[in-house]
């Protein structure tokens, strides 16, 4: 029997993934090479005693660690997130620690709630849903609705969320524009889409679709100014962050009647009971639903058993957060 020392590792996640028998093998999977400890902390002071003990963290983005905090964390070597910040994550990578990061595994189910969104904001499947409940439906009157196939999509953002989209459209033969500043052209032509500016994908675009990065540099993508130029009768569709959006300057073009919104992000949540947004008859809502299904946890948490096994192995990590990475995340 091998007696090499154990390495110390940390979960902190919430409760749900230690009882939920779906990630059982995950924790069994390192538990062969790792000692470890479960926590759902959500302070600073209640994970610090914890976080000395741990040689190697799994988390999402809290309890925040500052400098101050790590500094106290004598033996932490790798920190694998589900999600991070950037202070954060620039602290971390200012202690010389190994981080990886695995949020893209949120992107199919992502993807897929952008498609469905689309497909309800065309279709008007939730309108009719609530007149059928109602007792209030109308037969046989000209329908207002409108087919995918064929339509001009607009994909703001082409990661991991736009590019799966991107084949999740191909069957609808959609004629597809995307705008990130970021991406290589030809990665974007490879999925089938025509790199545009971002005022060009707005204005041609009968659905536009929000799944950019949730950055600094993509606040406010779209202000007065774009959200003004949107086709009448356009559908948007946000699955990124709310902060993509200038908030109120959308409500006021929603109340003009000719935009329909699909939102599953808002600035404050939950949604204030008194939001404008649930009052408009043409703005549909979902409470940040689009990623945060169990086979997205799944995905993650095996994501990042791999680039722990990869570490601590010394191979190269996928998952892998670099300086250059650092654009990508939240501020």
């Amino acid at each position: 029997m091998s007696t090499k020392k154990k390495i110390r590792l940390l979960f902190n996640l919430a409760e749900h993934f230690y009882t939920d028998p779906l990630y059982t093998g995950f924790f069994q999977r390192l538990a062969k090479h790792a000692d470890i400890r479960k926590r759902s902390w959500r302070t600073v002071e209640e994970i610090t005693g914890d976080l000395a003990w741990a040689q190697e963290v799994i988390m999402w983005w809290y309890p925040t660690f500052t400098d101050e905090v790590l500094s106290a964390a004598k033996d932490l070597r790798f920190v694998g997130h589900i999600n991070n910040l950037r202070p954060m994550a620039e602290a971390e990578l200012r202690r010389g620690l190994s981080v990886s990061e695995a949020r893209r595994g949120f992107s199919p189910a992502v993807a897929e709630m952008a498609l469905t969104l689309m497909l309800a904001g065309l279709r008007q499947t939730s309108r009719h849903h609530i007149a059928m409940r109602q007792g209030a439906e109308s037969w046989c009157q000209y329908p207002h609705e409108r087919q995918l196939a064929g339509r001009s999509v607009g994909i703001v953002g082409f990661g991991g969320i736009g590019q799966r989209l991107s084949e999740l459209l191909a069957p609808y033969q959609c004629t597809v524009r995307t705008y990130d500043p970021f991406l290589p052209r030809p990665v974007a032509a490879k999925f089938g889409a025509r790199m545009v500016p971002l005022m060009e994908l707005i204005k041609n675009s009968e659905v536009v679709v929000l799944c950019a990065a949730n950055s600094r540099e993509a606040a406010h993508l779209m202000g007065p100014k774009q959200i003004a130029a949107l086709q009448e009768n356009a559908v948007l569709v946000n699955v990124g962050r709310s902060m993509l959006i200038d908030m109120p300057a959308l409500a006021e073009r929603l109340k003009r009647g000719d935009l329909i919104a699909m939102l599953d992000v808002f600035d404050k949540e939950p949604l204030e009971d008194d939001s404008i947004f649930r009052t408009l008859p043409n703005t549909y809502l979902t409470p940040h639903r689009a990623g945060g299904i169990p086979e997205s946890y799944l995905r993650i948490l095996t994501m990042l058993a791999d680039d722990f096994d990869a570490w601590r192995t010394g191979k190269k990590r996928k998952y892998a957060l670099t300086e250059k990475d650092l654009t990508s995340i939240a501020g």
